[in-house]
């Protein structure tokens, strides 16, 4: 019953940082207080990724978990999808 209760965001890969580690750029957009412009703002997260199936691009929706390392509370729930950039 606690694991719906539990945060979900969606967000880009943009860094492997380490063996079943990731790092997830969330991008949203805010209004400003005093001038009320729309403006972008991000956030980088590091999540832990157990079977190692995300890479950089890749679009991902991760979860609020316990924490794992001194960094890491977020884990991997799937990958939304895969990134089909250029390929060399």
């Amino acid at each position: 019953m606690t694991d719906n209760l539990k945060r979900t965001k969606i967000g880009s890969v943009v860094s492997l940082s380490g063996n079943k580690s990731r790092v997830a750029l969330i991008q949203r957009t805010v209004k400003h207080e005093l001038l009320g412009k729309i403006m972008k703002r991000s956030t980088k997260i590091s999540f832990h990724d157990e079977e190692n199936i995300s890479s950089i691009g890749d679009k991902v929706k991760i979860k609020e978990t316990k924490p794992i390392s001194k960094n890491k509370s977020w884990e991997l729930v799937e990958v939304l999808k895969k990134f089909e950039g250029a390929s060399e």
